[in-house]
């Protein structure tokens, strides 16, 4: 649907390291780094990218969701953005208020954006 997402943080290096841990387990990479004012491109299978840098006004929050091919990478997600510094805010399992097989898990990354991760297919 998107191209890219470019967005501000607040600390550069903390929410670079921030994402691509927490993004590791769906193959995203950087694809691309200037300075921090112009930031860093991270991408999984050149597709949609989505851009950070610095910036010195706060940005308001924002929800991300990431596609994810299976359920398990939901799971890696949580707890790789657990142990990149992210909070807790729903740890994987089915949201079926959404929908049968919405598989879910959220965190929220060092500037409050709510990170989401999820899974539309049933379990294999």
């Amino acid at each position: 649907m998107f191209d890219h997402v470019k967005f501000g943080v607040s600390n550069y290096a903390e929410s670079k390291a921030f994402f691509l841990k927490a993004l590791t387990p769906l193959g995203v990479a950087v694809v691309g780094e200037g300075s921090p004012t112009y930031g860093v491109e991270l991408s999984a299978k050149g597709t949609a990218s989505l851009c950070l840098y610095e910036a010195a006004e706060k940005p308001a929050h924002l929800h991300l969701a990431f596609a994810a091919e299976n359920r398990r990478q939901v799971e890696d997600f949580y707890r790789a953005a657990l142990d990149a510094g992210g909070k807790d805010n729903g740890a994987p399992g089915l949201r079926p208020h959404y929908h049968a097989n919405y598989y879910a898990a959220f965190v929220i990354g060092p500037d409050g954006h709510n990170i989401e991760v999820v899974c539309h297919t049933p379990e294999a």
